[in-house]
């Protein structure tokens, strides 16, 4: 047995309850609010120029669709994200699931059931490709595409073997390199959009008959041979038994990377107890990978700035709050002199615990001398320190508004999310 032919077993064969179907739904909620709240971003503005020019809205491409709809999802910086396998699964699975559903529809237990699958897949490759892919490839364009594919095949009705075929194919699509964060071009949008619409196009081909390689990750000249030379293939089949990979998934309150979310919940912490004196030096201790991603002293765009330890660490500590304005231009020289004199270091436990858990320490040192540290473990957001469903419901709104919903607008739309874990039916999204 392949790893991927016992992956679509294990993943057909847990069992799911209302409270799996509930978290679904919120989650689904997340990842279509943040897809509204960019339509009027400089990167969503072109993605959707692109999209009416391939006249989108014209037919039912579901590629296309999940295309957008996913390039959309990634732009703010605000959707989910699994810690373990440093996956972002709801821009690349929620896409899919939405467009493959409205083409052909699905509605209600059918779409949550399958996000819970692309979830599960997507989150279980990213586990088991080491920490060296991740210093290449973006795991979210990599891993991505398989969950994808095991969401489209369960809407689809794909039986395993064809199912299997849909997961090779998606495999032999993975791409999605980190050199865009040299010059914070768009690349990253486009990651997310392609891995959703590769997943729909490899289950589309195997409904066909269309056929793909069983040992697409495990092969001699499979994924992990290819991109992987720390992998950890067992990890694709372990623990079998846990919950769904959704209830591990984090959800972010700050549009930045969440690499960058431990530094400004510690940042916060400080924010009152710095009482109006000047800051000398800020002090960050975290894992490599935050530093490999976020070690950025001088950002020079806004989003660079959401890759930035440094500016992060500096807009939270003397705003004492992070939104939407805490990057453009105006935030980043307001801090770019405190960016400056904050170093960044890997430190203990937080490099052994990473990917399991996500922290760092800050210490920041007054001009008047005073020294004062906070340290986070888990952030806000994390499984460990989850929103509820109110505060999740409240930051979807908070998008909705930034989208340009009125109150009644969101409120129907979050209504009807919540609703399909009750088999309710899909609403429509003007996405463009």
């Amino acid at each position: 047995m392949t790893l991927t032919e016992g992956l679509v077993r294990l993943i057909r064969a847990k069992p799911v309850d209302s409270n799996d179907l509930a978290k679904a739904a919120l989650f689904v909620l997340d990842t279509v609010a943040n897809a509204l709240a960019a339509r009027g971003t400089e990167p969503g503005t072109i993605l959707r120029r692109w999209a009416k020019e391939q006249g989108r809205g014209q037919g039912r491409d579901a590629g296309r669709d999940a295309f957008l709809m996913g390039g959309l999802v990634h732009i703010l910086e605000t959707d989910d994200l699994h810690r373990a396998s440093v996956v972002h699964p709801g821009c690349v699975v929620v896409p899919a699931a939405f467009a493959v559903a409205g083409r052909d529809g699905a509605a209600g237990r059918a779409v949550l059931e399958a996000v819970l699958h692309g979830y599960e897949a997507c989150c279980r490759v990213g586990m088991a490709v080491g920490p060296a892919h991740y210093r290449i490839w973006h795991n979210t364009a990599t891993c991505g595409p398989f969950g994808s594919a095991m969401a489209t095949a369960a809407l689809l009705g794909l039986d395993d073997p064809q199912a299997v075929h849909a997961l090779g194919n998606a495999g032999t699509q993975a791409a999605g390199l980190w050199q865009f964060l040299d010059t914070g071009a768009m690349s990253k949008h486009m990651h997310a959009g392609r891995a959703a619409e590769a997943g729909v196009v490899a289950a589309d081909l195997a409904k066909l008959g269309f056929t793909g390689p069983p040992a697409i990750l495990e092969g001699d000249k499979g994924f992990f041979a290819g991109a992987c030379p720390d992998a950890d293939p067992l990890a694709v089949l372990g623990n079998a038994e846990a919950a769904w990979q959704v209830h591990d998934t984090s959800i972010k309150p700050w549009p930045s990377c969440r690499h960058t979310h431990p530094v400004i919940d510690a940042a916060l912490e400080l924010h009152g107890d710095i009482g109006g004196e000047d800051v000398a030096e800020i002090q960050v201790q975290t894992y490599s990978a935050a530093l490999d991603v976020c070690d950025r002293s001088r950002p020079e765009s806004e989003y660079e700035a959401k890759f930035s330890l440094q500016h992060c660490a500096g807009i939270a500590l003397t705003d004492g709050e992070v939104g939407f304005s805490s990057f453009d231009s105006g935030a980043r020289k307001r801090v770019a002199a405190l960016a400056a004199r904050t170093s960044v270091a890997v430190g203990e436990p937080f490099a052994t615990d990473y990917p399991g858990a996500w922290g760092a320490r800050l210490a920041v040192i007054t001009a008047g001398g005073r020294r004062l540290e906070a340290g986070r473990t888990h952030c806000k957001g994390d499984p460990e320190l989850a929103l509820s469903s109110a505060e999740m419901t409240v930051k979807a709104r908070h998008l909705l508004s930034y989208a340009g919903l009125d109150d009644g607008a969101a409120e129907a739309l979050v209504d009807a999310i919540l609703a399909l874990a009750d088999d309710g039916q899909l609403p429509d999204l003007d996405l463009l």
